[in-house]
């Protein structure tokens, strides 16, 4: 039984476009524009789907989206809790659970993040979900908040694959590990019982003889600030210093690695937003 209601999806995403600025989503003015908001094609973009899939939403024809669609529409749309649950109402979608590991981005944050293009900046959740990066982050350290799963888990992925270790020079391997343990700690004890941190504390210890000898020391200690060397491999080193800044919504994270004073990571840190993701192999 298809239960979306069509008229007023369509409706309400149209609405919801119209009231965005590309300045509202970190994009370029581009060309003047025949109607105000964003167009179709950048809402699509963002969303990471076709524009002929978000047009027919747009037309009350589309199918029956996924929710794993509607979370990535709310992001691109910038819309609050309630109005993300709207969205999931009118798509037939029961509202997400708040509470617990919300993938959910508040606009804030979101905002925030779209202002920060000359340094490293991402969202996690408290137990380590890479939720949504910067452009910065993806150049310097790979996409993971479009992975699915355990794969956007950094914490996961640290202890199960060490290709993830790659870009950290070898010799801070140990105290990387610890803070992800300790800092895990301290989020099962002020979320006790969680389903969702007892089941990644118990699939980690199941997977990693690394992490279940740090779990057993029991050191706990909640990461607020840190340095972080991490290697780019036509760049070179950047040394790094780390703010983790606490959102009230969703114990979500807005993480910033910044140069550390007395280095060349602010040089580094220009070169790398200038060409991004593009191959430097390639540039004479």
């Amino acid at each position: 039984m298809d239960d979306v209601d069509r008229e007023e999806l369509a409706s309400f995403l149209r609405r919801r476009r119209s009231r965005l600025t590309p300045a509202d989503v970190g994009l370029p003015p581009g060309v003047r524009r025949r109607t105000p908001g964003l167009r179709r094609d950048e809402v699509a973009s963002l969303a990471g789907m076709s524009t002929d899939y978000y047009t027919r939403l747009e037309q009350s024809r589309g199918p029956h989206p996924s929710t794993q669609l509607l979370a990535s529409l709310a992001r691109a749309l910038r819309l609050t809790d309630d109005e993300r649950d709207y969205l999931f109402r009118l798509a037939g979608h029961s509202a997400p659970v708040r509470h617990g590991t919300d993938p959910h981005v508040s606009p804030g944050l979101l905002y925030l993040l779209t202002r920060l293009d000359d340094v490293v900046a991402f969202v996690v959740s408290d137990i380590g979900d890479v939720l949504v990066q910067n452009r910065m982050s993806v150049a310097l350290t790979g996409d993971r908040a479009s992975l699915t799963g355990p794969a956007r888990n950094f914490a996961w992925m640290w202890f199960t694959d060490l290709s993830v270790r790659a870009p950290y020079p070898t010799e801070d391997w140990d105290r990387h590990s610890r803070t992800h343990v300790s800092d895990l700690r301290a989020t099962a004890a002020r979320r006790h019982g969680d389903a969702d941190v007892t089941s990644l504390v118990e699939r980690l210890l199941a997977a990693s003889p690394e992490f279940a000898a740090l779990w057993a020391e029991h050191e706990v200690a909640v990461r607020r600030a840190d340095r972080k060397r991490i290697v780019h491999p036509e760049i070179g080193v950047f040394d790094l210093l780390c703010e983790s800044l606490v959102s009230g919504v969703g114990e979500q994270i807005l993480v910033v690695l910044y140069p550390r004073p007395g280095t060349d990571a602010r040089e580094k840190l220009e070169l790398l937003r200038v060409i991004g993701t593009q191959n430097l192999s390639s540039i004479s």
